[in-house]
């Protein structure tokens, strides 16, 4: 079983630019769910709504301006809105580097696939390898925008 998807993409943005599209819920709904439920900050447990694709709940494990941003999530649910600390999940990461002045790469690793049940880790490892390619072009284009003064 594999337990580890990685995907990295370089971002004409500033890491500020970056971070704020990843940690900040005002921008993150430009790219990844429709909507937040919550508070979206390290400890709370937001509810990540994708509208007809359904809403997940997530625990915040941390979030350190410009350089990183984690959560845990229950792959592969499509509806959990329970306690995250309570059931299997998967631990996605985002790392932030600065190659040059307003070029960053970032770093999206999702792990832990090789703990979930059997029965459901495989399905779930690859529905989100399929998904977090689309998921890094949409932060891409998002960021472009924001940098080009459109947002």
């Amino acid at each position: 079983m594999q337990d580890i998807i990685q995907r990295s993409v370089v971002i004409q943005a500033t890491k500020e630019s970056i971070y704020d599209a990843i940690a900040h819920p005002e921008r993150v709904v430009s790219w990844f769910p429709e909507r937040v439920e919550g508070t979206y900050e390290k400890g709370e447990q937001p509810i990540l709504d994708f509208g007809d694709d359904g809403r997940s709940r997530i625990l915040i494990v941390d979030a350190v301006p410009c350089s990183y941003f984690a959560f845990r999530w229950v792959p592969g649910s499509g509806n959990f809105e329970g306690d995250v600390r309570s059931v299997q999940t998967t631990l996605v990461e985002f790392r932030i580097v600065e190659e040059a002045t307003g070029r960053c790469t970032v770093t999206m690793t999702e792990s832990g696939f090789a703990s979930l049940p059997a029965e459901i880790a495989t399905r779930c490892f690859e529905e989100n390898a399929e998904g977090w390619d689309p998921m890094m072009r949409r932060l891409e284009m998002c960021l472009r925008t924001i940098e080009a003064g459109v947002s």
